[in-house]
Parts: C-alpha cells; structure tokens; sequence
C-alpha cells in the first residue's frame, strides 16, 4: 500500500477514530503509564517529539504529566492532525504544541528534541532499509543520548505463536464494534500491507536507524514496544 493510499485511510477514519477503538483503550492505557515512566528522567523543560501522532492520546497524556513540556506533533493526516489540535484547544495544551502537516522528512532535522514517540507507524513501510532510514530520520531530530519510545505490531508470521496471537487480535477487534468485513482487511493487511516482523528484527531496524540496541519494554497480543537511545556519533 503506497502512502497516498494509507494517507487516505486515516483521513476517511478521523473523525471517528477514538471512538472505533474505544475499547482497545486498556491497552494504550498501561503503554502510556509506561511510557510516563521511561520519560520520567527527562528535563523539566524538554521537548518531545510525536511522530505519527494521530489524533493526539500520547501528546496529551504526556502533556497534562509534565506542563512545562512542549511537542512537535507530526502527521500526514490533516483531518488527524485537526482532531490531534482540537483535543490539544480542549485540554489547554495547544500553547506548548507544535503541528506540523506532512511526513517527518518535511520537518526541520535539528536535532532539539529530548525524546520521541512513534506508536504504530513504522510498520507501514515495508521495506527494511526505508523502514531503518525513517527510524534516522528521527534520531536526526533527537539531541545527543536522545530517547525514543517506539510501538509497532509484530511476530514471526510464519510461527504458531502468530496463528495465536492474530486470533485473539482479530476476536478482540470483533468486541470492539468493528465490521465483520474491517476484520477481513485487517487480516488482508496484515499479510499484504504491514510490516508485521519477527520483534527481534524489528529492533535490528530501529538500531540501524542511528539507535542504541533497543529495550522491549511492552507487549500486548501483536503490539511490541521498544525503548531506545540515539547511538553516539549519530550526526544530526
């Protein structure tokens, strides 16, 4: 699937998004209070960057835990983008945010920001060494020893332990008031459209993007995340 392609899905989903995965919300729920807590050392003045951001959960969750963070929100989607700074208005938080239309290439590389989220975005670039450029992309827009807290779906497709996992994915997506036939493509997709890698080559493309070896710090059915450092001598 080109970008085009995903860029149009997203923004047909926006206005319903949160409400589609409503109840998936335990598992963003313990990933953001880990993530709370891998970003608890960072400076009370730091920059994060959201790459990816959709319609902004991870930019308010660590905005209303840190109010003298500010955030780079980046997204392609401009009707995500909308909700992500219509919820931001909402929360009183829209002063500290940042909202940058476009993909992360568009996007000064300065390499000012502190830390960095990307939940469930690398996983639509199939290609390896694309998906390991788009990782450098972002440690170029980290400072020295910069952070990244990455999530993306991932397993060994050809094991048992997919046939598991995609089956209770896929009943976990029925109890969520999504279509008999959105459940079709998910699968159609997860075959075809998404990166879906064995974790141990997931974090293989992250540290060659620029980063330390990556940390999993979180798993959920086929959702892996990752905690990683910008490598030294990453030139920004």
């Amino acid at each position: 699937m080109r970008q085009d392609e995903i860029k149009a899905i997203f923004d047909q989903q926006a206005a319903s998004y949160d409400a589609q995965w409503a109840k998936t919300a335990p598992i963003k729920d313990c990933l953001y209070f880990l993530l709370g807590s891998l970003f608890a050392e960072l400076p009370a003045d730091a920059r994060i960057l959201c790459v990816g951001v959709g319609t902004g959960v991870e930019l308010a969750y660590l905005a209303h835990k840190n109010p003298t963070w500010e955030f780079t929100a980046v997204e392609p989607s401009g009707p995500m983008l909308d909700v992500c700074r219509q919820r931001a208005e909402k929360e009183g938080v829209a002063s500290r945010c940042h909202f940058h239309e476009g993909y992360l290439d568009s996007l000064s590389a300065s390499g000012s920001h502190d830390a960095a989220t990307c939940f469930l975005v690398s996983q639509f670039i199939l290609d390896q060494q694309r998906r390991s450029d788009f990782f450098r992309e972002i440690s170029r827009r980290l400072k020295p020893g910069g952070i990244l807290a990455s999530s993306d779906l991932a397993s060994d497709v050809e094991s048992a332990e997919y046939e598991v996992l995609l089956r209770a994915w896929v009943n976990m997506m029925a109890a969520s008031d999504i279509s008999p036939e959105a459940i079709d493509r998910m699968r159609k997709a997860y075959s075809n459209d998404v990166g879906v890698l064995p974790p141990g080559r997931v974090a293989s493309i992250i540290e060659a993007g620029g980063f330390e070896p990556p940390v999993q710090f979180f798993q959920a059915g086929l959702i892996h995340a990752w905690l990683s450092k910008r490598a030294p001598g990453n030139a920004a």
